[in-house]
């Protein structure tokens, strides 16, 4: 057994999809935990990624040659 402490906003937002899904807090955090692992290195990329963005932030006008291949045009 462990134990956590939890912002009460979240903890409602969690017994709010126990109740919803019919499960109890610990299958549901069970199920997120085994979910974020089997998740890890997309995480861990968004990470890197986010961080990237921070230390080099993009500049205005850097991605306005790539504007015109956003417009889907129609067939």
């Amino acid at each position: 057994a462990i134990e956590l402490a939890i912002e009460e906003s979240l903890l409602a937002e969690i017994d709010e999809a126990t109740r919803s899904l019919s499960m109890t807090r610990d299958d549901f955090v069970r199920t997120a935990l085994e979910r974020a692992l089997s998740q890890r290195e997309i995480i861990a990329l968004e990470r890197q990624h986010a961080q990237g963005y921070e230390r080099h932030p993009v500049t205005s006008g850097e991605f306005d040659q790539w504007e015109t291949e956003q417009v889907w045009e129609e067939q």
